[in-house]
């Protein structure tokens, strides 16, 4: 989204009205009135110019007053790309939907993009809210949403339209995100304290043996297959008779 460019080489047009003037400090001014908020030839657009210098002697052009200098300068542009995922804040809601802004413009959101709810609009109230689930979208919220369309107007950049998107996971309010996080970790929490299933009904069968004696078992034998009964009788037996012949 934002890149930083340095040495960007350009040309500025000094009047002769200001030619008089110090000339770093009017080409700086030139070089931001002539290049900053505007579009660039790769669709870029220029929201920082910094360390603006002058290169070489300016040129005086046959028929015009101004001198022509040569400068170069750092700058930070911005330029919306399909599939990118931006965080802006809301700043219009309208009857088609809301404005969102991030970065130095503005894109859409769609009613239909809001969330998987059907839509009433509030206009009164700067609102969007969701018929079933009542969550609500308004003026000064903060979203996170993908970028599905741009149309860029090189002439007016306010005028462009820039599709956004918030019905896919990860993407929406950042107040339900947090929302769904908690409710997430908390049922993840639940589940590890459940008891696992049957383990309550073996519980209460070993009480129940224990206070009726087991049926001539001990107890805690009486919760274990048929096998391992055997295998503990077997091992009973043995110990007995070499008891008996140790005797």
């Amino acid at each position: 989204m934002y890149t930083e460019i340095t040495d960007v080489e350009r040309l500025v047009c000094i009047p002769p009205a200001e030619l008089g003037e110090d000339i770093d400090s009017i080409v700086e001014k030139l070089t931001w009135e002539t290049y900053g908020g505007r579009f660039g030839a790769d669709k870029s657009f220029t929201v920082l110019v910094k360390n603006v210098r002058p290169v070489g002697p300016g040129r005086i052009v046959h028929g015009n007053g101004g001198v022509h200098q040569a400068v170069k300068f750092d700058q930070v542009v911005f330029r919306p790309e399909n599939d990118e995922i931006v965080e802006g804040n809301v700043v219009e809601i309208v009857k088609f939907g809301a404005f969102v802004r991030f970065g130095p413009l503005d894109g859409l959101l769609h009613v239909s993009q809001v969330m998987d709810d059907r839509v009433d609009i509030d206009e009164n109230n700067q609102r969007l809210v969701g018929k079933e689930s009542g969550r609500y979208l308004a003026v000064g919220d903060v979203v996170r949403a993908r970028v599905v369309s741009v149309d860029l107007n090189e002439k007016n950049p306010q005028e462009s339209k820039i599709g956004l998107t918030m019905r896919q996971i990860g993407l929406g309010k950042l107040q339900w995100l947090d929302e769904d996080n908690k409710k997430k970790a908390k049922g993840e929490t639940d589940e590890r304290c459940q008891e696992p299933a049957g383990m309550q009904e073996l519980q209460d069968a070993g009480r129940l043996r224990a206070a009726q004696g087991g049926e001539g078992r001990p107890a805690h034998l009486s919760l274990l297959p048929r096998a391992a009964h055997q295998g503990v009788a077997g091992v009973s037996r043995g110990r007995r008779l070499r008891e008996v012949r140790h005797s």
